[in-house]
């Protein structure tokens, strides 16, 4: 059954906006508003049962009108129904057990990797001996090919789960997104959740509940603060060309806000062998809430995005800031697009090398601590420009 719908994976924190567009379908078994809570425990990555790890194991499934019409096992409805209401009943409850327990996996990170030796760091990052890098590699990566959609998945998501890799401080999501012509995401909703959409080629039609509607091309920046609600799709209109675009999610630090939703363009021309930041904090220096305006696109989330196109020989820099209040370092995220082409294998095209040791090509990343002042250099030791993607995660 599961192999006739999409995937979309959340935590419990999120089973609520499931259960709420199940309750505003008026007819739920022809529209896409259809969701069903499924906890996918198994004996080899659960032994204890369903409630060992229940925030990892919770799947949103929605159909779509690409796939067969045919009716849920009644069993599967009543799982729905039932799983649907405890969201609704028990939602700050079941939140507060999601936060703790993805708050309980990122330190667990954090403390593995702040445990590496002083000479793998010093490998990894001569220039910068005081951060710690941990590389991503593509072939680790999650993802699947539906045929109408290739993606890759930095964290867990849809039927790709790694109690590894559940989020990395606010940010939740890092997909990289292939979606074939006349194809697209149907109607979904979201809240409680930063979603930022960053274009490399292609076009992709955004349209949602708010009363937004325009095609994104290469260069766009969209983000929705899906705050109290929204609901959206994603096509790509095009009859000919595959979009590709990257999906970022990244959990809010302030509840039940107003959506809204912002555009913003950065030519390749501005992003060529500088770091530029086109996503920053409501507050930061340089932005402004317009709906389309100059700057960085606006984000109620404690992530900044900043993006460049290296050139051959060419290099940038990133200065980690102060970390937050209690903390000795800050968070970073290093990846690389694969802007010359689908790859599951290997990494390979463009190149480039972190802190004068670390070396990523396209569809790599890297984790990164460091404490304020200290730096990320990126430099491009390959032959073609290489576009890359830079996140500071407080």
């Amino acid at each position: 059954m599961a192999d006739d719908y999409d995937l979309v994976f959340t935590t419990i924190d999120h089973l609520q906006s499931c259960s709420v567009q199940l309750e505003a379908s008026s007819d739920p078994w022809s529209q896409v508003e259809v969701y069903r809570a499924v906890i996918r425990a198994s004996t080899a990555k659960c032994p204890n049962g369903p409630f060992c790890s229940i925030n990892s194991f919770v799947t949103c499934i929605s159909k779509d009108d690409k796939q067969p019409t045919h009716i849920l096992e009644f069993k599967h409805l009543i799982s729905a129904l039932f799983l649907a209401l405890l969201a609704i009943l028990f939602s700050p409850l079941l939140q507060r057990i999601a936060l703790r327990s993805a708050t309980s996996s990122v330190a667990q990170h954090n403390i593995t990797n702040a445990a590496m030796s002083s000479t793998a760091s010093a490998a990894l990052s001569p220039l910068y001996p005081n951060v710690n890098l941990v590389p991503r590699p593509n072939t680790e990566r999650g993802g699947a090919d539906h045929g109408w959609l290739k993606t890759f998945h930095t964290f867990s998501f849809a039927s790709y789960w790694d109690p590894r890799y559940n989020s990395f401080g606010n940010l939740r999501v890092i997909n990289e997104d292939r979606v074939e012509p006349s194809e697209g995401f149907g109607t979904h909703g979201h809240r409680e959740m930063e979603i930022f959409s960053y274009v490399v080629s292609g076009e992709l039609e955004h349209k949602d509940s708010m009363g937004n509607l325009e095609i994104l091309k290469r260069g766009d920046i969209q983000l929705t603060s899906a705050g109290t609600g929204i609901r959206h799709s994603e096509y790509n209109r095009n009859n000919k060309s595959v979009v590709h675009f990257l999906q970022i999610w990244a959990e809010p630090h302030t509840r039940n806000l107003q959506p809204k939703y912002f555009t913003r363009h950065f030519t390749d021309e501005e992003k060529t062998d500088k770091l530029v930041t086109v996503v920053a904090p409501v507050g930061s220096e340089g932005v402004n809430e317009e709906r389309e305006g100059s700057g960085p696109a606006p984000v109620q989330s404690n992530v900044t995005l900043k993006t460049t196109i290296l050139s051959p020989g060419k290099s940038v820099e990133h200065v980690f800031p102060a970390p937050a209040s209690g903390e000795t370092q800050r968070k970073g995220y290093v990846h690389v697009i694969q802007t010359s082409g689908y790859n599951t294998d290997a990494a390979k095209g463009n190149r480039v090398r972190v802190n004068g040791g670390l070396e990523l090509s396209e569809g790599d990343g890297s984790f990164a601590w460091g404490a304020a002042g200290d730096k990320l250099q990126i430099e491009n030791v390959g032959t073609t420009p290489a576009e890359v993607l830079v996140f500071d995660i407080e």
